[in-house]
Protein backbone atom coordinates (compact mmCIF):
# COMPACT_ATOMS: atom_id res chain seq x y z
CA UNK A 1 0.00 0.00 0.00
CA UNK A 2 1.25 3.41 -0.36
CA UNK A 3 2.46 5.31 2.19
CA UNK A 4 -0.04 8.11 3.85
CA UNK A 5 -2.66 6.91 1.63
CA UNK A 6 -6.66 6.36 2.84
CA UNK A 7 -5.21 2.55 3.17
CA UNK A 8 -2.48 2.83 5.25
CA UNK A 9 -4.47 5.28 7.86
CA UNK A 10 -7.34 2.72 7.85
CA UNK A 11 -4.58 0.02 8.70
CA UNK A 12 -2.50 2.38 11.14
CA UNK A 13 -6.14 2.90 12.51
CA UNK A 14 -6.41 -0.68 13.07
CA UNK A 15 -3.46 -1.51 14.80
CA UNK A 16 -3.67 1.30 17.62
CA UNK A 17 -6.79 -0.26 18.19
CA UNK A 18 -5.75 -3.71 18.66
CA UNK A 19 -2.89 -2.35 20.99
CA UNK A 20 -4.99 -0.45 23.26
CA UNK A 21 -7.18 -3.14 23.88
CA UNK A 22 -4.84 -5.70 24.82
CA UNK A 23 -2.99 -2.69 26.62
CA UNK A 24 -4.95 -3.55 29.64
CA UNK A 25 -3.78 -7.09 30.36
CA UNK A 26 0.14 -4.91 29.48
CA UNK A 27 -0.75 -2.51 31.76
CA UNK A 28 -1.94 -4.97 34.57
CA UNK A 29 1.39 -6.94 34.02
CA UNK A 30 3.56 -3.92 34.31
CA UNK A 31 1.75 -2.76 37.56
CA UNK A 32 1.38 -6.23 39.04
CA UNK A 33 5.41 -6.33 38.14
CA UNK A 34 6.49 -2.82 39.98
CA UNK A 35 4.22 -2.76 43.08
CA UNK A 36 6.69 -4.19 45.01
CA UNK A 37 9.35 -1.35 44.32
CA UNK A 38 10.11 1.68 46.39
CA UNK A 39 8.16 4.55 44.18
CA UNK A 40 11.73 6.22 43.17
CA UNK A 41 12.30 2.49 41.15
CA UNK A 42 8.88 2.07 40.13
CA UNK A 43 8.97 4.64 37.21
CA UNK A 44 12.37 3.25 35.84
CA UNK A 45 10.61 -0.47 36.10
CA UNK A 46 7.77 1.16 33.90
CA UNK A 47 9.50 2.38 31.40
CA UNK A 48 12.71 0.00 30.70
CA UNK A 49 10.42 -3.03 31.15
CA UNK A 50 7.93 -1.15 28.79
CA UNK A 51 11.11 -0.78 26.14
CA UNK A 52 12.05 -4.06 26.73
CA UNK A 53 8.85 -5.18 25.86
CA UNK A 54 7.98 -2.67 22.66
CA UNK A 55 11.69 -3.99 21.02
CA UNK A 56 10.54 -7.67 21.41
CA UNK A 57 7.02 -7.44 20.18
CA UNK A 58 8.63 -5.65 17.29
CA UNK A 59 11.20 -8.20 16.92
CA UNK A 60 8.30 -11.09 16.96
CA UNK A 61 6.27 -9.41 14.34
CA UNK A 62 8.63 -9.46 11.65
CA UNK A 63 9.14 -12.89 12.82
CA UNK A 64 5.38 -13.40 12.37
CA UNK A 65 5.35 -15.33 9.20
CA UNK A 66 7.70 -17.95 10.69
CA UNK A 67 5.85 -18.08 14.20
CA UNK A 68 2.54 -18.75 12.77
CA UNK A 69 4.07 -21.94 11.06
CA UNK A 70 5.03 -23.24 14.57
CA UNK A 71 3.16 -25.87 16.16
CA UNK A 72 1.72 -25.71 20.06
CA UNK A 73 2.77 -21.78 20.13
CA UNK A 74 -0.13 -20.80 21.64
CA UNK A 75 -0.44 -23.22 23.95
CA UNK A 76 3.11 -22.90 25.21
CA UNK A 77 2.75 -18.86 25.53
CA UNK A 78 -0.83 -19.49 27.26
CA UNK A 79 0.89 -22.31 30.13
CA UNK A 80 3.68 -19.19 30.49
CA UNK A 81 1.21 -16.58 31.81
CA UNK A 82 -0.41 -18.80 33.60
CA UNK A 83 2.57 -19.66 35.21
CA UNK A 84 3.37 -15.63 35.30
CA UNK A 85 -0.03 -14.87 36.56
CA UNK A 86 0.15 -17.17 39.86
CA UNK A 87 4.10 -16.14 40.39
CA UNK A 88 3.02 -12.27 40.38
CA UNK A 89 0.45 -13.43 42.88
CA UNK A 90 2.86 -14.53 45.71
CA UNK A 91 5.37 -12.52 45.36
CA UNK A 92 7.10 -11.89 48.51
CA UNK A 93 6.11 -8.07 49.41
CA UNK A 94 9.24 -8.21 51.77
CA UNK A 95 12.11 -5.74 51.18
CA UNK A 96 14.51 -7.06 53.47
CA UNK A 97 17.98 -6.95 52.54
CA UNK A 98 16.88 -6.82 48.50
CA UNK A 99 18.61 -4.83 46.90
CA UNK A 100 16.90 -2.09 44.98
CA UNK A 101 18.77 -2.84 41.54
CA UNK A 102 18.41 -6.61 41.95
CA UNK A 103 14.58 -5.90 42.32
CA UNK A 104 14.30 -3.39 39.93
CA UNK A 105 16.11 -5.69 37.01
CA UNK A 106 13.22 -9.03 37.85
CA UNK A 107 10.64 -6.26 37.59
CA UNK A 108 11.75 -5.27 34.51
CA UNK A 109 12.28 -8.98 33.42
CA UNK A 110 9.24 -9.69 34.82
CA UNK A 111 7.23 -7.43 32.40
CA UNK A 112 9.27 -8.08 28.93
CA UNK A 113 8.49 -11.82 29.42
CA UNK A 114 4.39 -11.41 30.61
CA UNK A 115 4.44 -8.95 27.33
CA UNK A 116 5.98 -11.43 25.23
CA UNK A 117 3.59 -14.61 26.18
CA UNK A 118 0.63 -12.08 25.99
CA UNK A 119 1.84 -10.64 22.45
CA UNK A 120 1.57 -13.60 20.76
CA UNK A 121 -2.36 -13.13 19.77
CA UNK A 122 -1.35 -9.20 19.68
CA UNK A 123 1.54 -9.96 17.00
CA UNK A 124 -0.09 -12.07 14.81
CA UNK A 125 -3.21 -9.67 14.64
CA UNK A 126 -1.26 -6.97 13.71
CA UNK A 127 0.59 -7.93 11.37
CA UNK A 128 -2.42 -9.30 9.44
CA UNK A 129 -3.80 -5.98 9.77
CA UNK A 130 -0.48 -4.37 8.55
CA UNK A 131 -0.65 -6.17 5.63
CA UNK A 132 3.47 -6.97 6.29
CA UNK A 133 4.36 -3.77 6.38
CA UNK A 134 7.08 -2.82 9.19
CA UNK A 135 6.10 0.96 9.58
CA UNK A 136 2.67 0.80 10.51
CA UNK A 137 3.50 -1.96 13.10
CA UNK A 138 6.43 0.64 14.60
CA UNK A 139 3.95 3.64 14.19
CA UNK A 140 0.76 1.81 15.92
CA UNK A 141 3.34 0.87 18.96
CA UNK A 142 4.97 4.37 19.36
CA UNK A 143 1.26 5.74 19.34
CA UNK A 144 0.16 3.08 21.92
CA UNK A 145 2.88 3.04 24.28
CA UNK A 146 2.61 6.15 26.51
CA UNK A 147 -1.56 4.74 26.88
CA UNK A 148 0.27 1.47 28.37
CA UNK A 149 3.15 3.13 30.32
CA UNK A 150 0.24 5.89 31.79
CA UNK A 151 -2.22 3.26 32.25
CA UNK A 152 0.65 0.82 34.21
CA UNK A 153 1.69 3.89 36.37
CA UNK A 154 -1.82 4.43 37.46
CA UNK A 155 -2.89 0.27 37.95
CA UNK A 156 0.57 0.79 40.32
CA UNK A 157 -1.54 3.68 42.58
CA UNK A 158 -4.54 1.77 42.92
CA UNK A 159 -3.05 -1.46 43.86
CA UNK A 160 -0.95 0.33 46.84
CA UNK A 161 -4.80 1.10 47.77
CA UNK A 162 -6.79 -1.84 46.92
CA UNK A 163 -4.38 -4.91 47.52
CA UNK A 164 -7.47 -7.12 46.54
CA UNK A 165 -6.88 -6.10 43.36
CA UNK A 166 -3.90 -7.92 42.43
CA UNK A 167 -6.00 -11.12 42.04
CA UNK A 168 -8.12 -9.16 39.72
CA UNK A 169 -5.65 -8.70 37.60
CA UNK A 170 -4.01 -12.46 37.84
CA UNK A 171 -7.56 -13.53 36.91
CA UNK A 172 -7.31 -11.34 33.72
CA UNK A 173 -4.18 -13.08 33.06
CA UNK A 174 -5.35 -16.69 33.54
CA UNK A 175 -8.23 -15.50 31.28
CA UNK A 176 -5.38 -14.29 28.85
CA UNK A 177 -3.57 -17.44 28.90
CA UNK A 178 -6.56 -19.28 28.62
CA UNK A 179 -8.30 -17.64 25.19
CA UNK A 180 -4.32 -18.10 24.19
CA UNK A 181 -4.95 -22.05 24.85
CA UNK A 182 -8.16 -22.37 22.74
CA UNK A 183 -6.62 -20.34 19.82
CA UNK A 184 -4.13 -23.51 19.35
CA UNK A 185 -4.65 -24.41 15.93
CA UNK A 186 -4.78 -27.85 17.00
CA UNK A 187 -7.87 -27.03 19.57
CA UNK A 188 -9.83 -23.79 17.93
CA UNK A 189 -12.24 -26.00 15.96
CA UNK A 190 -13.06 -28.34 19.01
CA UNK A 191 -13.61 -24.98 21.73
CA UNK A 192 -15.75 -23.01 18.51
CA UNK A 193 -18.54 -25.59 18.28
CA UNK A 194 -18.78 -26.14 21.72
CA UNK A 195 -19.01 -22.78 23.49
CA UNK A 196 -19.95 -24.88 26.78
CA UNK A 197 -16.39 -26.59 27.39
CA UNK A 198 -15.01 -23.31 26.10
CA UNK A 199 -16.28 -21.80 28.95
CA UNK A 200 -15.96 -24.45 30.91
CA UNK A 201 -12.11 -24.45 30.44
CA UNK A 202 -11.96 -20.71 31.25
CA UNK A 203 -13.32 -20.64 34.72
CA UNK A 204 -11.47 -23.62 35.64
CA UNK A 205 -8.10 -21.66 34.71
CA UNK A 206 -9.03 -18.72 36.38
CA UNK A 207 -10.00 -20.53 39.63
CA UNK A 208 -7.25 -23.05 39.71
CA UNK A 209 -4.76 -19.96 38.98
CA UNK A 210 -6.34 -17.81 41.61
CA UNK A 211 -6.87 -20.50 44.35
CA UNK A 212 -3.10 -22.02 43.57
CA UNK A 213 -2.16 -18.36 44.65
CA UNK A 214 -4.11 -17.71 47.99
CA UNK A 215 -3.18 -21.23 48.77
CA UNK A 216 0.28 -20.49 48.48
CA UNK A 217 -0.24 -17.39 50.72
CA UNK A 218 -2.16 -18.92 53.17
CA UNK A 219 0.40 -21.04 53.52
CA UNK A 220 3.39 -18.22 53.96
CA UNK A 221 1.19 -16.41 56.07
CA UNK A 222 0.89 -19.50 58.01
CA UNK A 223 4.44 -19.79 58.56
CA UNK A 224 5.45 -16.46 59.04
CA UNK A 225 2.43 -16.46 62.09
CA UNK A 226 4.22 -19.38 63.51
CA UNK A 227 7.94 -18.38 63.15
CA UNK A 228 6.59 -15.01 65.34
CA UNK A 229 4.95 -17.09 67.22
CA UNK A 230 8.40 -19.34 68.35
CA UNK A 231 10.38 -16.06 68.88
Amino acid sequence: MDLFSAEFFTALLTIVFIDLILAGDNAIVIGLAARNLPKEQQKKAVIWGTVGAVGIRIIATLLVVQLLNVPWLNLVGGLLLIWIAYKLLVQDDSHDNVKAGNTLWQSIRTIIIADAAMGIDNVIAVAGAAHNNMVLVILGLIISVPIVVWGSTLFIKIINRFEWIVYVGSAVLAYTAAKMITHEKSFKEFFETNPVIYWSFVVVAIILTIAAGWFTNSRRQAARQKSSESH
